[in-house]
C-alpha cells in the first residue's frame, strides 16, 4: 500500500495486527522491501510480531525524486577530501522522519526497529531523535558514518563505481547480478538460483539507479551521526558479517562501541547479504533480543 508521509509517497507492506508490538524492517541503500528474507519475515511474524516493511523514497514502490538534482559522485567525494561539507540532495535524517511518518499513519506510538546498511544508518538517525519511539534499535551490516572508517575493498569499488546500465536491458541485470554476487561472503552459499530470482524481481518491480546514488549521498553526508551515537540510551544489537567487502566489520564494531551498552555480534564467512544459513544465526540472536525487551 502507498502511504503519504512526510510530503511524500512511501510503499509499506504490513501485516497489520493493530494488537501486536510492531517490528519495522528498514531496507538499505538500493534495496527494496523484497530484499528482506522470506525466512526472516516470517518467524518475526510466527513469533507474534506485527511486522511492517517499507521502500525508502527514491527506491522501489516509493516515490521518485527525479526533481531533485541529479547525482555527481566523484565530485561529492573530491570535495569531502578537500574538507568541505557538499549537501546531498536528501538526508538520512529525511528517510528516518519518512518512517516516522509511517509510524503515525498507522498510528503505532512504538516499535522495536531493524536496518540493513543503509538502513541501519536511518534506524541510528531515529533512536537518537525520537527514542521515546523506539523499543530496541538492531544495526545489520552497517556504519556509525564515523570518518576514517574502512571502505569497500578494491574489488568491491570497481563494481560499485561502473556506471549503471540502461534500465529495462540486459546489461542493466547483468550489472545488477555482479553486484548482489559481489557482496556474498565467503562463509554461506546461497541455494542456486536465488541470486538470480532477486535480481530479476527487483528489477521487474522497479529499477531506479539514480536513486541509489542520491541515496548513497545522504549516507556519505551524514558524518556527524557517529558523535551522536553515544546519547542513544535504547536497548542495541549490532550484527555485522566479518568477511562484508561493502562495509567492513571494523565499521559493526565501531557502532557497537558508540552506543552504551549495545551488543555485538560478528558472523564468521558473511558478507554483506543475508544467506539462509546467516539468517539462522541471526535470528537466533535477533528473536531472544526482541522478546527481551518487548512489554509485557
Amino acid at each position: 500500500m502507498q502511504l503519504f508521509v512526510n510530503g511524500v509517497r512511501i510503499e509499506v507492506e504490513d501485516t497489520g495486527e493493530k494488537d501486536r508490538v510492531a517490528v519495522l524492517l528498514i531496507p538499505g541503500m538500493a534495496m527494496q522491501l523484497i530484499v528482506w528474507p522470506e525466512a526472516m519475515v516470517h518467524q518475526l511474524h510466527q513469533a507474534g510480531y506485527r511486522v511492517i516493511r517499507l521502500d525508502n523514497r527514491d527506491i522501489g514502490l516509493s516515490q521518485d525524486m527525479t526533481h531533485l538534482p541529479a547525482p555527481n559522485l566523484l565530485w561529492f567525494m573530491l570535495q569531502q577530501k578537500l574538507g568541505l561539507n557538499p549537501k546531498a540532495p536528501y538526508s538520512i535524517q529525511d528517510m528516518a522522519n519518512d518512517a516516522f511518518g509511517v509510524l503515525d499513519h498507522l498510528q503505532i506510538h512504538r516499535a522495536h526497529v531493524i536496518g540493513v546498511s543503509m538502513g541501519g544508518m536511518i534506524s541510528q538517525r531515529m533512536c537518537i531523535s525520537a527514542p521515546d519511539r523506539i523499543l530496541s534499535l538492531t544495526s545489520i551490516m552497517s556504519s556509525s558514518g564515523a570518518r576514517g572508517l574502512p571502505g569497500p575493498t578494491s574489488a568491491m569499488r570497481r563494481v560499485l563505481f561502473t556506471p549503471p546500465a540502461k534500465p529495462g536491458t540486459e546489461a542493466a541485470h547483468q550489472h545488477a547480478l555482479r553486484f548482489v554476487k559481489a557482496l556474498a561472503g565467503p562463509g554461506f552459499e546461497h541455494p542456486a538460483g536465488s541470486q538470480e530470482q532477486l535480481v530479476s524481481e527487483s528489477l521487474k518491480r522497479s529499477n531506479r539507479p539514480m536513486g541509489a546514488y542520491r541515496q548513497m549521498l545522504a549516507a556519505m553526508a551524514d558524518h556527524a551521526r557517529a558523535a551522536l551515537l553515544a546519547h542513544i540510551t535504547t536497548p542495541a544489537l549490532v550484527m555485522h558479517g566479518k568477511a562484508d567487502p561493502l562495509v567492513p566489520y571494523a565499521c559493526g564494531e565501531d557502532t557497537a562501541r558508540r552506543i552504551s551498552h549495545a551488543k555485538l555480534y560478528g558472523i564468521e564467512g558473511m558478507g554483506h547479504d543475508m544467506p539462509p544459513e546467516a539468517v539462522t544465526l541471526m535470528m537466533q540472536r535477533l528473536l531472544p533480543f526482541l522478546n527481551t525487551h518487548t512489554p509485557l
